[in-house]
């Protein structure tokens, strides 16, 4: 039954289970008799044992913990260069991890999407006490995707530090993946990343005369459009400049009953033109 709970430690002989208010320990030791070394040969020659903490994915709100007890091993292959070695046991350890791949990818997958404090706090109320620290060492430690071929690239700045500090974002609009970080808003490492990537046919970037030169140079046969973004955000600023200047003739009309003969003709009213609003559009994502 348990094996069926936990199929992972299949290679395992559980030894002992013991509850504690906060978690629950496995005690176990590896089936096999004999290890395989990283050169590939087999051995069957013990040289000491050692007790191996791992840490394992919550089960029923409390922690999991596997005390394993690993054997290393005298290689004997004459020229292999490890005298000796620790048997690892496939789909639960890798060498020097202190968690188990399950609970790894589970860390990580909350270091990516809450970071350090918040991923510390959902991990604590999930049962696994885990250090703001560790989450981003697991975050770094993943490994960059592949680029591949991107058909359609979408480049942009941010800001490091606003008004001061800014770099360029490349984005395969295809995926909505990022690609590529660099510092700076200059043409000249956007043509560099493009000479790399001749598979492009379409830029997507806002007006900046150095992002325009910079896809003209390396990429001369992508075609070079504006992004929808910018397209309502160039907009907005058209209308709202325009509905700024001409906002002193929106005045309302005196009503048609005070413009009766019984009423006196009154000075007209010096119309002032009304603060300078914002216009904020809203397009469908």
């Amino acid at each position: 039954m348990l094996l069926k709970l936990f199929p992972y430690l299949s290679a395992l002989l559980i030894e002992e289970v013991e509850r504690r208010p906060d978690r629950v320990v496995f005690r176990a030791r590896v089936r096999a008799a004999t290890a395989v070394c990283g050169c590939g040969e087999s051995s069957a020659r013990v040289h000491g044992r050692y007790i191996r903490r791992l840490r394992d994915a919550a089960a029923g709100g409390l922690g999991v913990v596997i005390e394993l007890r690993v054997r290393r091993f005298r290689c004997e292959n004459p020229v292999c260069p490890a005298v000796t070695f620790a048997e690892q046991i496939a789909g639960l350890t890798t060498p020097h991890s202190r968690y188990t791949p399950l609970m790894r990818g589970m860390l990580t997958q909350i270091g990516l999407a809450l970071a350090g404090r918040a991923g510390a706090r959902l991990a604590t109320a999930m049962g696994v006490t885990v250090g703001r620290d560790t989450l981003l060492r697991l975050v770094r430690a993943v490994p960059e995707p592949d680029v591949g071929e991107v058909e359609v690239l979408g480049v942009d700045d941010f800001a490091f530090r606003k008004g001061r500090h800014y770099g360029t974002v490349l984005i395969d609009m295809a995926t909505h993946r990022p690609l590529h970080l660099y510092d700076g808003r200059e043409g000249d490492d956007l043509a560099a990343w493009l000479r790399g990537h001749p598979e492009v046919k379409v830029i997507c970037r806002d007006r900046s005369s150095g992002y325009g030169e910079g896809a003209r140079v390396g990429a001369p046969q992508a075609q070079q459009v504006a992004d929808r973004y910018h397209l309502s955000a160039n907009l907005g600023q058209a209308v709202e400049k325009t509905v700024n200047a001409h906002r002193s003739r929106l005045a309302e009309p005196l009503a048609a009953a005070e413009d009766g003969p019984g009423h006196p003709e009154a000075e007209p009213e010096v119309v002032q033109p009304s603060k300078e609003l914002k216009i904020v559009m809203k397009f469908p994502p």
